[in-house]
């Protein structure tokens, strides 16, 4: 499994499991637990959940997927903006450990800026951290003028990532914000790998995996995977599809092959504001 460190040293799987929109359809349960835990089989260890996918049914989910091997998996939850006050943020990380049916979050970050400070957010972070409630914390969907806001708070400069939307398709972190964290060695953690699905059926794309004898799919996760300082989360809960996002490790991307898709996927000629979904 290719790794990626972060600012403590330690390193992750760069391939991981994403699980949004994951446990809303009761029919379906078995088959998301059974892809979950084939992915602790096969090195996808760290698995994203946030207390807002389906209001902590996703973290239930996960608790049951991972009960008896919790040290095989590396745990990242969020907390919304709302709940990241000094106290709520507490309280909040108390709920999701609860749901994932464990004493620790390795990592834990605030889900995207809202109206209380950052340094009241990264205060309640700390005394997690301190606690041992939370082994990291980071943030989402920050870009490069709120990492630098962030960089000014006592204890923001500890972030261990950042998590925001990236893909072929949506590469404004590119511009000012990749640079900005290269430079500190944050790595990013890119949600929507695939689009949600739509990359899958662009013409382009499949055109170019299919010469390479990979799937559309296989081809947007090794761009991103070609990354030295990308942690990568597509979400499945199908154990094929699993499968087929871990083939994206076996096919490494060359110079030529990232060039080509450089002119399919043209990156941005400046600035553009970072964009979520």
């Amino acid at each position: 499994m290719k790794t990626v460190t972060l600012p403590s040293g330690e390193t992750v799987a760069a391939l991981g499991q994403g699980t949004w929109a994951m446990a809303g359809d009761r029919g379906r349960r078995a088959e998301e637990i059974a892809t979950l835990r084939l992915g602790l089989d096969l090195g996808l260890t760290l698995i994203d959940t946030a207390e807002m996918y389906g209001e902590g049914a996703v973290e239930e989910l996960i608790g049951e997927a991972i009960a008896g091997r919790r040290d095989e998996a590396f745990l990242v939850s969020k907390v919304y903006p709302h709940n990241a006050s000094r106290d709520g943020a507490v309280a909040a990380c108390e709920r999701s450990l609860k749901r994932l049916r464990t004493d620790r979050l390795d990592l834990y970050l605030l889900h995207w800026r809202g109206s209380i400070p950052l340094a009241e957010t990264i205060e309640a972070f700390a005394a997690l951290q301190k606690t041992g409630k939370i082994r990291h914390y980071g943030v989402s969907n920050f870009d490069a003028a709120d990492m630098a806001e962030l960089w000014g708070v006592p204890g923001g400069p500890a972030s261990a990532t950042n998590q925001v939307l990236y893909n072929l398709v949506r590469r404004a972190p590119e511009w000012e914000l990749l640079p900005w964290c290269r430079e500190r060695r944050v790595p990013l953690m890119a949600y929507s790998p695939i689009e949600q699905s739509r990359l899958v059926r662009n013409a382009k794309l499949t055109e170019f995996a299919g010469r390479r004898g990979l799937t559309p799919t296989q081809a947007a996760l090794a761009w991103l995977l070609a990354k030295p300082d990308v942690i990568v989360i597509p979400k499945t809960g199908r154990r094929d599809r699993l499968k087929e996002n871990l083939g994206a490790l076996e096919h490494s991307l060359d110079a030529a092959e990232l060039a080509e898709l450089d002119r399919l996927f043209p990156p941005l000629k400046g600035p553009q504001a970072l964009e979520m979904l």
